[in-house]
């Protein structure tokens, strides 16, 4: 099949900037359209790419129309399902950042409707493509540690230093009115792609509201913890949130030995570096061995993207696969809503007292119709039928103070030139220049 160079839109003129950043050096891609509510990322994508033939639109409706392939999300997080159900219906390819879907009811009009037009559908998990992630898969696959029994895997990251960057000082802004296990895909989502392995079942933890939730707005307490029983019987421990300090890790035990990521205070590399270890009295491991790799970076190109460079693969996984390649390895609907059911549902577990329940499996037609009208979510309207708390703590605001100071950090970080705010933007200059080979 003869490769195509994909025309390709980006909602989100901000975090978007990975794709555009991936689309304005590839030779696969090209963005054609960037969309935004937010004038002034528009004005500043505008200045970035003033000598590219880029349209801009500050409304969807209108953007959709435009002339393109394919349609990148990167919109709020509690908000892609919409725009992607959308997207599909106007004939785009769709790749979605985190998460997929806010309710289940969601969940089930975005599967059908990706089963009706037969378009491409990839979540854009970045977490998974990080080198020693992905390199913990490959070795999985070839069954270097035989059946899964039990995995760990931690996403930690304390934003309160960035909060007043990315939350805006809003106190409707979705970060602020996340539960605990929203954001669950970043720790999960590698274990659940290295193994393939369905969650069945899920029991959720919240920890307690503190100083840290209170001083940044945020109506969740700093994390949320979920275990997770799978298809084979293993159980998963994930942990996510806002604890001291930052930390990214993955470690999975097999019937034959185990595969670990670095643990940031290693000091060794996080995202780069794996530890496989094997087991003598199993299978063909006559003596103890263990490896330290650094996984070999197949584009070099990519090291200049974001989170350990998983933001370049995100992007060029999408568009091959789209293309035809074989080789794209992206992570469709149903794997997707395997990873984001388990945060969704360990919040009701958590509301519940902290039961097990049931995660919902999407491929099954008589599982969608009993989630089919389920719009529960902490992002309903307040008062309305489908609304639930932030938290299981009674916890339902801040003073209006509080939101004034992060507001006023917010402006102040926008206008300088080394602020946070002006990462994405800058990024987008540093990767033009580069042109990537794929």
């Amino acid at each position: 099949m003869e490769k195509k160079k994909l025309r390709i839109g980006v909602l989100g003129a901000y975090r978007g900037t990975s794709m555009i950043s991936y689309c304005d050096a590839s030779d696969n891609a090209e963005v054609v359209a960037i969309c935004d509510k937010w004038p002034e990322a528009l004005e500043r994508q505008k200045a970035n790419y003033s000598d590219r033939n880029i349209a801009f639109y500050d409304n969807f409706d209108d953007f959709i129309k435009h002339d393109m392939d394919a349609v990148w999300l990167a919109n709020y997080a509690h908000e892609h399902a919409p725009f992607a159900i959308k997207a599909l219906k106007a004939g785009k390819h769709v790749a979605s950042e985190v998460l997929p879907v806010q309710t289940p009811a969601e969940a089930v009009e975005l599967v059908e409707t990706i089963e009706a037009t037969g378009l491409t559908y990839a979540y854009a998990e970045n977490y998974v493509y990080m080198p020693g992630a992905y390199e913990m898969k490959k070795r999985f696959r070839e069954g270097q540690i035989g059946e899964m029994e039990y995995a760990e895997c931690e996403y930690v990251h304390n934003c309160e230093s960035i909060w007043p960057s990315i939350a805006y000082g809003d106190k409707t802004h979705w970060r602020n009115r996340m539960y605990c296990t929203f954001y669950c895909t970043h720790s999960l989502g590698p274990i659940i792609f290295t193994t393939g392995l369905r969650p069945v079942k899920v029991t959720g933890f919240e920890g307690k509201m503190g100083e840290r939730s209170a001083r940044m707005g945020k109506l969740a307490p700093a994390y949320g913890m979920e275990i997770v029983e799978l298809e084979n019987g293993a159980h998963v421990k994930s942990l996510h949130g806002g604890l001291y300090k930052h930390n990214t890790w993955y470690s999975l035990y097999g019937s034959k030995g185990r595969l670990e990521t670095a643990r940031a205070s290693a000091n060794t590399g996080s995202y780069t570096r794996l530890y496989a270890e094997y087991d003598p009295f199993e299978g063909d491991y006559k003596n103890p061995k263990r490896e330290d790799v650094v996984p070999v970076i197949d584009n070099e190109a990519s090291k200049v993207f974001g989170h350990g460079g998983s933001d370049f693969y995100s992007a060029w996984n999408f568009v091959e696969k789209i293309n035809g390649n074989p080789a794209a390895d992206t992570i469709d609907i149903y794997m997707a809503l395997d990873m984001c059911m388990c945060g969704m549902f360990a919040y009701r577990s958590i509301l519940a007292g902290g039961i097990p329940v049931e995660v919902p499996n999407f491929r099954d037609k008589a599982v969608r119709e009993k989630y089919r009208n389920d719009r529960k979510s902490v992002f309903a309207e307040v008062g309305s039928p489908d609304h639930i708390p932030s938290n299981n703590q009674g916890v339902t605001s801040y003073p209006d103070a509080v939101y004034e100071v992060q507001k006023k950090l917010f402006e102040e970080d926008l206008k300088s030139t080394t602020g946070y705010s002006n990462m994405a933007f800058n990024q987008s200059k540093k990767t033009a220049t580069k042109k990537i080979e794929v």
